[in-house]
């Protein structure tokens, strides 16, 4: 990449100027690829400009204009981006919904929203939402992405009316909305976090000074741009930039996509990672002992060489044919071209960010809320450090609050200060006070500590901290990211206040506990698996692996099994993949206090009984 390509302003003040200023410098560059009978159709940044401006025409045919909230309910595609720009370029504010949300989450976010308009992906969603608007007197307009050009209000009719009578834009006031980003919910109803375009535009202007992305990058765009992260990161540092994304609506595709489009970078929440990270393990573990060691002793030395430690001869044999063999082969995998990855939305394991980048690929973990536009900070490229989101963006300032609960001398709540701090919850004064500070900080909820060299660490939630019996405060998140690092753990809750110690549910990967037990010679379904005692004994070692990163008192002690999945369809998790933690507790409270031995008695707690058990009557066996 030469000099004069770098050369990107970073003095924006909303997102209609960068769109201006991207069609100018880009136009017959690709932006957005759509997946079209398994090849992909490419809309240049001339042409996307083109369908912003006929999409502006038909919303101010109905009616939307300055202040207004436009809503959308829908998966990543086209029309979700075009949708997004046109509102802006009419002074709109665009509220973005997921299509897995129930309908009276579509209907409290129309209705706090204020929503005129209301543009959906397909004719379900349609008569879903229209099924909704006798409680929603101020929706007038339902637009149908996927709706024929014989209906007025369908996507395809206003683009016709919009091409026939143009509108011109307008350039947004920096201190107007530009989007209302509604976070997930873990309690009680949605908050919606008020995003202005200077909010955003000085995270475009922070970010792209600090991620080395250019116009010959190409993403898949499979976060939900309904979410923060790949609605308002990915997107826009994309837009700014030149580069290109194919649109991926459905995530579980992921894998499908990636031979295809050949990434070069990819934005992406650990949840991914702890994947790859999985599926290489597995298939190497079903290998020939020669590529097991190969693969072992290459992840060793590599890291070894990496901390500065001495590297014995074999595994430095072991790191020359796994860079000749065996990693090339993987990297093929994620299309050969990938030259970085960007983690954010939750903490990534350090194990899992080595192993990535013993493998060649190196993942740069950042930090936001949607309440900071999704940024914060991020590793500086030319040196990061594994384990830590990174350092403060430019214009970016990062405090600690040590007088918190569960704060100590070294840790505390963090606190941003920064021109991409929103300005308030929507409708919601009393909890805008609270999540602002007097002189204009975010109270993020989240402890962290920095480092000598300022690079910050994220050390768990405020309010997710817990005493155990003894007093001594428990962060679960870390806990739980270590578990699901082992390939058996696909989910993994840590609970323990008021306890003696922590126990935790394990939701099993079944797909790898059934390849390891072929392998083992241990016949059986899913179910008939977790009651034998070799199992058992596995995810005993698994769990007792992940203890070893972790102090005596936070370690996790006993652990009940349930192989259904937390989702958002069953309201253990919300739409950005968080645990529901109370209801969850809900659901697992009487079997987390089995766990634990009856007052006044010494008895073995149950699971630890029912091993013992077992592995007495294999035995007589």
């Amino acid at each position: 990449m030469n000099e004069p390509e770098r050369q990107i302003q970073t003095d924006f003040t909303n997102l209609v100027d960068v769109l201006r200023s991207s069609v100018e410098k880009f136009g017959p560059r690709p932006i957005l690829g759509t997946e079209r009978n398994g090849d992909f159709e490419w809309v240049t940044f001339t042409e996307f400009g083109a369908l912003i401006d006929q999409f502006r025409g038909g919303l101010a045919s109905l009616g939307v204009g300055a202040g207004d909230a436009v809503a959308v309910i829908s998966n990543n595609r086209l029309e979700w981006a075009v949708g997004s720009h046109a509102c802006y370029s009419l002074g709109a504010k665009y509220v973005a919904m997921y299509e897995a949300q129930k309908d009276a989450e579509w209907q409290f976010i129309l209705k706090d929203s204020g929503a005129v308009t209301c543009l959906v992906a397909n004719g379900d969603i349609e008569a879903r939402v229209h099924a909704l608007r006798g409680e929603l007197p101020q929706l007038r307009h339902v637009v149908n992405f996927e709706g024929p050009s014989s209906e007025a209000t369908s996507y395809a009719a206003l683009m016709s009316h919009g091409s026939a009578h143009p509108v011109s834009g307008r350039i947004p006031d920096p201190n107007d909305v530009a989007t209302l980003i509604y976070t997930s919910g873990t309690t009680g109803d949605p908050k919606g976090v008020v995003l202005t375009h200077a909010n955003l535009a000085a995270n475009v202007n922070s970010l792209v000074q600090i991620v080395d992305v250019n116009q010959d990058d190409r993403s898949i765009c499979f976060l939900p741009w309904a979410h923060v992260f790949g609605g308002c990161v990915e997107l826009n540092l994309g837009l700014v930039t030149g580069a290109s994304a194919a649109i991926c609506s459905d995530p579980t595709k992921l894998v499908e996509y990636i031979p295809k489009v050949k990434p070069t970078i990819l934005f992406a929440v650990p949840r991914v990672w702890n994947g790859i990270h999985a599926g290489v393990t597995n298939r190497i573990a079903k290998g020939p002992k020669p590529i097991r060691w190969m693969f072992d002793n290459a992840l060793t030395g590599k890291r070894k060489q990496r901390a500065g430690e001495p590297v014995s001869l074999s595994e430095k044999v072991a790191v020359a044919l796994g860079e000749k063999i065996l990693f090339p082969k993987i990297r093929e995998g994620l299309g050969g071209r990938l030259r970085f990855a960007i983690s954010g939305a939750a903490a990534l394991s350090r194990d899992v960010g080595e192993f990535m980048v013993s493998l060649g690929v190196d993942v740069y973990e950042g930090y936001g809320l949607s309440e900071t536009g999704g940024g914060a900070t991020a590793q500086p490229m030319d040196a990061p450090r594994l384990g830590s989101v990174g350092k403060p963006l430019p214009n970016v300032r990062i405090e600690l609050d040590h007088t918190v609960t569960g704060a100590t001398e070294v840790e505390g709540e963090v606190i941003i200060y920064g021109a991409n701090v929103m300005g308030g919850y929507h409708n919601r004064p009393a909890e805008t006070e609270k999540a602002l500070t007097p002189d204009g900080g975010l109270r993020t909820g989240d402890l962290g500590r920095f480092d000598a060299d300022g690079y910050l660490y994220i050390t768990g939630r405020v309010k997710e901290l817990y005493k155990l019996e003894n007093g001594r405060y428990v962060a679960p998140v870390p806990l739980e990211t270590q578990l699901e690092t082992s390939p058996y753990v696909a989910q993994a809750i840590v609970t323990g206040q008021n306890k003696p110690h922590n126990v935790a549910l394990i939701v099993p990967d079944l797909e790898a506990l059934l390849n390891w037990a072929q392998q083992h010679g241990i016949a059986g379904d899913a179910e008939t698996l977790l009651t034998n005692v070799r199992v058992l004994e596995l995810l005993e070692g698994e769990v007792e692996q992940a203890n070893q990163q972790f102090k005596g008192f936070e370690k996790v002690v006993d652990f009940v099994i349930d192989t259904e999945a937390l989702t958002p369809q069953n309201g253990l998790l919300t739409q950005t993949l968080k645990p529901k933690r109370r209801s969850i507790m809900e659901k697992y409270g009487n079997d987390f206090d089995s766990l634990y031995p009856q007052a006044g008695s010494e008895r073995p707690a149950p699971r630890a009984s029912f091993i013992r058990e077992l592995r007495g009557r294999a035995k007589a066996g």
